[in-house]
């Protein structure tokens, strides 16, 4: 399949190259050219502006946040300005429910289509084609885009034809991952407080009722205090709980637990953590316990 790839950051780098090694013709761009050398060493066709990336039959988009997205969707340079009838733009971008819909109905009324697929998994994930992706659109788009998803996608989950739920869907999902951190945090700060050992409580856990990925990823990032490399930088983390506490706001539901977090990043991000991993948010915790008290 001909399609471009637009954003190649930690995860979009891994994604792109998947496409290739699954056999796609894949022309990549990204603002900082340098970034996309190792894609071209491997094959992909080097644009040199975000309309070179629209000549085929779709589109990816991996960005960091919705005003990277519109800039490079709207204008005269952009996708929607670019993209021909029938082809489509799939945004794999964790992005909030109003600009998917905005994008939803610019494209249809250009004759082009719009899928949104937002991915769960972590760079590495990324990299090894394993992510899980939540996938929405028309459902001819969503076939069409099957052959791609297979490259960097271990499975695919379809809701429905209308874009915007698959971007809720995947807010929900960070919301839900940033809680573990949260909870996670303050139950290790406790153990912590009581002169017990982190590790052998995290292997408890998730040796028992607690195996589920998530506690295991983020709970050895909490024990070993490993925040740099940031696999998920809390700037991004904080984006999302924003967006979902739009969403929420939106549909007039309440979610108490989403304003705790919030205050959480934002905390974390005011004492200077922009480059730290989002599960850093768990330092606060530990920090409001007095572990560090402790280990000083």
């Amino acid at each position: 399949m001909k399609v471009g790839f637009i954003g190649l950051g930690n995860m979009g780098a891994g994604i792109a190259a998947n496409l290739l090694k699954a056999g796609h013709d894949v022309t990549v761009y990204n603002r900082t050219a340098g970034k996309a050398e190792p894609l071209v060493q491997q094959g992909a066709h080097l644009g040199a502006r975000v309309a070179d990336a629209c000549r085929g039959e779709a589109v990816m988009t991996m960005l960091a946040d919705d005003p990277a997205l519109e800039s490079v969707a709207y204008g005269d340079a952009g996708i929607l300005s670019h993209l021909s009838q029938g082809a489509i733009h799939v945004s794999i971008s964790t992005i909030g429910i109003a600009l998917s819909q905005r994008l939803t109905a610019a494209h249809a009324e250009r004759g082009q289509r719009f899928v949104s697929a937002p991915v769960f998994g972590r760079p590495d994930a990324a990299a090894a084609g394993r992510l899980f992706i939540a996938a929405a659109g028309p459902n001819d788009a969503l076939d069409a885009c099957a052959p791609l998803f297979e490259a960097f996608g271990q499975k695919t989950f379809r809701f429905g034809s209308n874009p915007a739920d698959a971007n809720l869907v995947k807010l929900s999902g960070n919301f839900l991952i940033s809680s573990v951190i949260e909870s996670l945090a303050e139950a290790m700060a406790l153990v912590a407080k009581a002169g017990m050992d982190q590790h052998q409580y995290l292997d408890f856990l998730t040796s028992t009722l607690f195996a589920a990925p998530v506690y295991r990823t983020y709970g050895a990032i909490i024990a070993d205090k490993k925040f740099e490399p940031a696999g998920f930088a809390a700037p991004l983390g904080f984006k999302d709980n924003r967006l979902v506490i739009a969403a929420a706001e939106s549909l007039r539901v309440p979610m108490p637990l989403a304003t705790l977090i919030y205050n959480r990043f934002l905390t974390l991000l005011a004492q200077g953590g922009e480059s730290l991993d989002w599960s850093a948010i768990s330092q606060l915790t530990a920090r409001d316990a007095g572990e560090h008290k402790r280990s000083a």
